[in-house]
């Protein structure tokens, strides 16, 4: 028997669903129509941006589902038309350190279908090898949608910058749900796919007395709105009101804290972000609440994080820095100053081992650099992967991780330091 949908369909919409495209891509729009359904959607509307982002990008060997799913698609010759990118690959033999046990777990044991999954991706529409990256909307990646395009995603941290400082509109999908949704063309619409589901039920008043650090500051917002739309006011005292890429990378770690340590898929910030600079305090839902962020909150929220190393009194071994993935300006900016910070500390080599992490495509050109001759030459590597990837080795577990990413900090053992605090224990500044 034919599902029984709730939601408004069209003659198009109705044929798929009924078969007449195929009776795979039928189960596909079945799929989308009860993910609407469950969440109220009044009709399924297109995909205006046609390249999708997906968030399964590891070939776990315990994803035998998604493997099934995938060749089922493929037998029935479909795919996403315009392509799609993907999140970064678990893991880089070649950049990140890794013993013998390390390697044997990452390619034989926790990630053995890689190739395989790959190759399935490549099938469906993958458009290239570059493409790994959970910062798909680089320029250097290409996958960068415009204001109110409609899109299929599901990365939490994209979603959040595709919304935010970009002004397209996507809900915080799941994963297979993305892919399905670019396949068929279809998403449901409700949530941050409307208006009103765009209206914020916070105002956020910064009233700091200095730049506040993105991570910690989209922290603290995460974690008192959750889910809900922030609307914030007075951070453009600090970052500007134009989207330079300086502001771009602000935001870009400052979204991620806020969809890591809550769920935050769209935020505004007042004369900055593309709805609020159109439409101001109308974005504001008439009943919203109030959260006023000073130095002594952002300082209360920092010192809330726990250390989860076994023995925490131990200084750390590895750094991770770039999650999500730096920016072309925020490698450099690293790389210099690593090294300017070796050489005012007197050492030729990191104290501890030290990873930058970027997309693919950026790395490859900042190879080609001295620059980056003189960061392998003091001991730091840059890779493409996804740092909490590297983080389901059981093995890393006594690593005692350092990070300055709040997202790497709240899905990891990793430990936040703030950037200038993680840069002096690289730079051994603090022996």
């Amino acid at each position: 028997m034919a599902y029984q949908y709730k939601m408004k369909l069209t003659p198009e919409q109705i044929d798929i669903l009924e078969g007449k495209q195929g009776s795979v891509k039928a189960k596909v729009m079945e799929t989308i129509v009860r993910y609407g359904d469950m969440f109220e959607a009044t009709e399924l509307v297109p995909v205006t941006h046609g390249e999708g982002h997906l968030v399964t990008s590891f070939g776990l060997s315990l994803l035998k589902p998604v493997y099934r799913i995938m060749d089922e698609l493929i037998e029935a010759g479909l795919k996403v038309k315009e392509g799609f990118t993907a999140d970064p690959r678990p893991n880089d033999i070649k950049n990140v350190d890794c013993s013998l046990l390390d390697r044997i777990l990452y390619t034989k044991i926790l990630y053995g279908k890689q190739a395989a999954y790959e190759e399935q991706l490549r099938k469906l529409g993958l458009k290239n090898d570059e493409s790994f990256t959970c910062t798909c909307y680089y320029p250097e990646i290409g996958n960068v949608p415009r204001k109110g395009d409609i899109l299929s995603w599901a990365e939490s941290s994209a979603v959040n910058y595709a919304n935010s400082v970009l002004g397209a509109r996507c809900n915080r999908n799941s994963g297979m749900i993305e892919l399905f949704g670019s396949i068929v063309g279809f998403v449901p619409k409700f949530g941050l796919l409307t208006d009103e589901g765009r209206k914020a039920k916070w105002k956020v008043t910064v009233n700091t007395s200095r730049k506040p650090i993105p991570q910690i500051l989209g922290s603290a917002i995460g974690i008192k709105v959750m889910e809900d739309v922030p609307y914030v006011v007075g951070l453009d005292k600090w970052i500007g009101t134009e989207l330079t890429d300086e502001c771009k990378s602000y935001l870009k770690d400052f979204g991620a804290a806020t969809a890591s340590n809550g769920a935050v898929g769209l935020y505004h910030i007042e004369n900055v972000t593309p709805e609020a600079r159109e439409l101001g305090n109308a974005l504001l839902e008439q009943d919203y609440k109030e959260y006023i962020i000073d130095d002594e909150e952002l300082e209360r929220v920092y010192r809330s994080y726990p250390v989860m190393w076994k023995q925490p009194e131990k200084e750390g071994t590895f750094a991770f820095i770039g999650c999500p993935h730096l920016s072309r300006t925020q490698l450099e900016e690293w790389a210099n100053r690593i090294l300017e910070g070796l050489k005012a500390a007197g050492r030729k080599k990191v104290a501890c081992k030290t990873v930058l992490c970027t997309p693919s495509p950026i790395r490859k050109e900042f190879e080609k650099t001295a620059k980056y001759a003189e960061l392998r030459k003091a001991g730091a590597s840059v890779t493409s992967i996804c740092p909490l990837m590297y983080t389901s080795n059981p093995l890393t577990k006594s690593r005692r991780l350092m990070t300055c990413s709040n997202k790497l900090r709240t899905y990891s053992l990793a430990r936040y330091y703030k950037d200038d605090e993680l840069l002096a224990i690289i730079t051994g500044k603090e022996d």
